[in-house]
């Protein structure tokens, strides 16, 4: 789950990070109050939205001008501008796609007086089951570049659980961002005071970017991008009630609610399958003939006839979908509920697209059987690619 910046920042200065004051508006009739709480004399007024590369960013509405969605106000009446632009206009950034998203939220912060600017992360590495932490001298920028461009200035190190932060791990942190004396001694005390936080609050990802060196030489956090570990917010409350649902897509909202894992994707073929494996299986096929999935859809091992019909009207739902592939094998599922479900869904939503079914493993013959005696108008496939053919070939004929 991703939350915005402001609230990254407050979950920051929950666990002792320092950060700037900053008021969080909704209107831009709350944005004279927010700058005179704040006192100036600079401002710096920041577009919430979930994407990246905000401040070089720009507007599709004329309103809101060229000068993106990061921005320094020198007086209270510049803020009032910015804000009346700003919220509600629509910003597209690199990693928003040419669609961009609404800006429903901006958060006015106190202007830094910058000295140095880095590059800092903690994740969660698949490769050792560690945290490990990212780290360049080169912030600011996108971290990408770096790596492509000059990748032997980042920094990563794990820090093994069984030790956790230790004093050691400050001192490679400080090398790697060339900070020495009382900032090397801060370093050891932010990155001590990340890593425990990010423990305790869940968390998959926190990046800082740019962490800065004021000109007063005392350690900053201008930014806060945090993701947490969905599988663990039964037990972080309050992260929870940070969701934003304005900033994800509704299918996937909607999947959620049914324990289904669904991730939208750019493709025209939708994709019902059980099991991560054979759904990616079933992705790379759909490719090597042609064609383009337009999903990721787990219907785990477990889905009942109510997920599968779930499922099915979030396939329909996505304009992109001009095929529809189900492709099942049962071990804990089985067939027949799965097409009992299929048959369902296609009676309660109809069914304007080409549908194949490939099923296989437990009740299979029960499940071909439901499926052939019901009026839904679905292509039968023997195996995989099999399938994978007859969905490319209904979906360009």
């Amino acid at each position: 789950m991703n939350i915005h910046e402001y609230q990254g920042k407050a979950v920051l200065k929950s666990i002792g990070a320092p950060v700037s004051k900053g008021v969080a508006i909704f209107n831009a009739d709350e944005a004279e109050s927010a700058a005179k709480e704040l006192g100036g004399p600079l401002w710096v007024v920041k577009s919430q939205i979930h994407a990246g590369g905000r401040g070089k960013g720009t507007f599709k509405e004329d309103k809101a001008g060229d000068k993106g969605g990061v921005r320094l106000a020198w007086s209270i009446e510049e803020v009032v501008e910015n804000a009346k632009q700003m919220l509600g206009s629509t910003l597209v950034t690199h990693q928003t796609g040419p669609d961009g998203k609404v800006v429903n939220r901006l958060y006015i912060e106190d202007g830094s007086d910058i000295d140095k600017e880095f590059y800092l992360s903690l994740l969660v590495d698949r490769g050792s089951s560690r945290v490990s932490f990212v780290a360049s001298t080169e912030g600011g920028v996108n971290i990408e570049d770096v790596a492509h461009d000059t990748p032997e200035k980042i920094i990563t190190f794990d820090i093994d659980p069984a030790t956790g932060f230790m004093p050691h791990h400050g001192r490679t942190l400080a090398r790697a961002l060339n900070l020495s004396g009382d900032l090397a001694k801060q370093a050891n005390k932010l990155g001590r005071t990340l890593y425990e936080g990010f423990l305790a609050k869940d968390m998959a990802m926190l990046e800082i970017n740019p962490l800065i060196v004021t000109e007063d030489q005392r350690l900053h956090c201008l930014d806060a991008k945090i993701s947490f570990d969905g599988n663990a917010l039964y037990r972080q409350p309050d992260v929870q009630e940070m969701r934003d649902t304005s900033e994800e897509d509704p299918k996937e909202t909607e999947a959620k609610k049914f324990d289904l894992s669904y991730v939208a994707l750019d493709g025209n073929i939708g994709c019902m399958v059980n099991g991560a494996g054979l759904a990616m299986s079933t992705m790379d096929i759909i490719k090597l003939y042609g064609a383009e999935p337009a999903n990721f859809l787990d219907v785990g091992g477990g889905a009942t006839k109510e997920n599968i019909v779930a499922a099915f009207k979030i396939l329909t739902s996505d304009e992109k979908v001009e095929g529809i592939l189900i492709n099942i094998f049962g071990g804990i599922m089985k067939c027949d509920v799965i097409a009992q479900g299929a048959v369902d869904a296609v009676k309660e939503v109809g069914l304007k697209v080409p549908l194949v079914v490939r099923l296989e493993g437990t009740n299979v013959e029960k499940g071909k059987a439901i499926i052939n005696e019901s009026d839904v108008n679905a292509i039968a496939a023997d195996d995989l690619d099999d399938a994978a053919q007859k969905i490319v070939a209904a979906v360009r004929n």
